[in-house]
Order: C-alpha cells, then sequence, then structure tokens
C-alpha cells in the first residue's frame, strides 16, 4: 500500500508539474539500437525537448547519457536527431559521461556552473521526473521544473515502482 501510494505521488508530481522558461533542457539518454537510430522512448523525450525548445522555454538543450550496450554514445545519437530536427548544433550540448541519472545531474550543474545557469527543466518519462529534478537540485540548479514524453509503455508499471526506492535513495544521500 505504502508503495503504492509513493508510486502515485510521483505520477502526480509529472501529471501537474509544468515547464517553465529555464536556462536549458536536460534530456537524459536511453536505449540507441543497434543500427544507431533512436528507442521509440528517446525518440519522445528528444520530441517533448522539441516541442519546449520550438515553443521559447529554453534556448539550449544538454543531452546526456552513456555508451550503451548497443555501441553507441546516446548523447551523440540525441544531438544528431536534434540537429536533424532543425536546432542549431551552438543550441546542443552533449553529455557522453552521463551513464545514470546522478552522473546526469552532476555534469549538468558542471556546465551550468561554468554557464552561470541557475534554471534547468528536465524531459523524461514520467516517472523519471521527480528523482532527476530532486538530483539536479542536490547538485546546486536552484529552478527545476519537469515535462514528461509523450511515450507510455507496459515496462512503465514496473519502472515506476522501481523508481520509488531509487527516489528515497536519492533523498538520503
Amino acid at each position: 500500500m505504502l508503495l503504492a501510494l509513493h508510486a502515485a505521488g510521483i505520477t502526480l508530481d509529472a501529471l501537474t508539474d509544468q515547464a517553465r522558461p529555464a536556462d536549458c533542457l536536460v534530456v537524459p539518454g536511453n536505449t540507441v539500437n543497434l543500427d544507431g537510430s533512436l528507442s521509440p522512448r528517446l525518440k519522445a523525450r528528444l520530441d517533448e525537448a522539441l516541442r519546449l525548445y520550438r515553443a521559447g522555454v529554453s534556448r539550449h538543450i544538454f543531452v546526456s547519457g552513456g555508451l550503451g550496450k548497443e555501441g553507441h554514445f546516446e548523447g551523440t545519437a540525441m544531438r544528431r536527431y536534434l540537429l536533424q530536427q532543425g536546432v542549431p548544433g551552438t543550441a546542443v550540448y552533449i553529455d557522453n559521461q552521463g551513464s545514470n541519472t546522478l552522473a546526469t545531474a552532476q555534469n549538468f550543474a558542471q556546465l551550468a556552473q561554468a554557464q552561470h545557469w541557475k534554471s534547468a527543466v528536465v524531459v523524461s518519462q514520467f516517472f523519471h521526473l521527480s528523482r532527476t529534478k530532486l538530483l539536479l537540485r542536490q547538485a546546486g540548479i536552484t529552478r527545476v521544473s519537469g515535462s514528461a514524453a509523450h511515450y507510455v509503455e507496459v515496462r512503465d508499471g514496473y519502472a515506476l515502482l522501481r523508481e520509488v526506492p531509487a527516489l528515497y535513495a536519492a533523498w538520503w544521500r
């Protein structure tokens, strides 16, 4: 019961959060297919980031991911997709060392400090927003909001339940 209550809280946070104007959009990585194409989940994150970018929510996009088991750097693949969609290269910041959510938050915080940025919008799956926003705040980003990608699949139920202990682990770190 407690697990379900906390999962509902994570879901409610994602459904009620609204992306506010920010210095940068932060898009964590996900699977890049063997052929180098984006998984539907990752493409949905980038499509939401594109929507926000085009709406003027931010002029910068930070894409972060590691080297996937498929042999592709997620950040590089994400940047390539954004460039193909017309985003100028000067607007996209790439991090190929963001192999997990904590690394993404810490790597973004370093860039934000160098750029004198104080705010970010996290763009990810609904279940991933609460923890990513928390980790960014812990890393020194003072204003953080989120926007969920428009993609849901069956395994999101498992991912949501897994996110509950992960959120508490991040909170206690």
